[in-house]
């Protein structure tokens, strides 16, 4: 990865050198001959806020939301499984079982909320940033707290009698999901939220974002993805 290719359209692009705070992270075997082209990015974010992270969104973020639910209406909202990234995901979603008319792929939720809500609604600060990402570059991205996790991010698939996160509590899992995990855990289901005690909260002061990218989309709009919300997260810290 170089500077240049990790640039965002809004910041002008990453500082000299800031490439390689982008991590890409690893993929079991099986599950990379299985599913060429399936790979996680990720990035550790220092959050400097004068308020809560799950707060209120500052002006600026609330005016890209008007922005996007102004442009994101009747045609290119019902058309958007057609665009290349979001036509990547669905293909990835159909390879693992997934129905993408039933099990939305992230892109395509975010716009069916926007059309059934009439706009995108600000779920708080870090939700708005991350969404904000996704509707700029089609690539979900997710956020850990950084604190909770053991070691670099990356994808497998569950053990058999394994639970989601570290809480003895947790959900099980079974074996043979697919998940993002770090060297102890399964901390997500792939394109499912954190697992409870992994999420971020208000007093979280580092995050470990993550972007997952498949088949047919480019590093570029993953690197893009997850730069949009770094220098979202900057800008909000003023």
């Amino acid at each position: 990865m170089s500077p240049d290719r990790a640039q965002s359209p809004r910041s002008g692009g990453p500082p000299p050198g800031a490439d390689r705070e982008l991590v890409r992270g690893w993929c079991e075997r099986e599950v990379q001959q299985e599913l060429p082209g399936l790979g996680l990015m990720s990035a550790t974010v220092e959050v400097q806020l004068k308020g809560s992270l799950t707060g209120a969104s500052s002006p600026a973020v609330l005016a890209r939301l008007r922005e996007h639910s102004n442009r994101w209406r009747g045609a290119r909202a019902v058309n958007v499984r057609q665009e290349a990234i979001p036509a990547a995901y669905r293909v990835f979603f159909r390879h693992i079982g997934l129905d993408p008319d039933i099990s939305r792929t992230p892109i395509e939720a975010a716009v069916l909320e926007r059309m059934i809500d009439g706009g995108f609604l600000s779920e708080g600060l870090l939700a708005d940033i991350l969404t904000i990402a996704l509707i700029d570059t089609a690539v979900p991205v997710w956020a850990l707290d950084s604190d909770t996790v053991n070691g670099p991010l990356g994808i497998r698939l569950s053990r058999t009698e394994e639970r989601l996160g570290r809480n003895a509590e947790g959900p099980s899992l079974g074996g043979g999901r697919l998940v993002v995990a770090d060297a102890d855990s399964a901390l997500a289901i792939l394109f499912g939220e954190p697992a409870p005690g992994h999420e971020p909260t208000a007093g979280t002061r580092r995050l470990a974002l993550f972007a997952v990218q498949v088949a047919g989309v480019p590093a570029l709009h993953v690197e893009e993805a997850l730069w949009a919300c770094r220098f979202a997260l900057t800008d909000a810290g003023g």
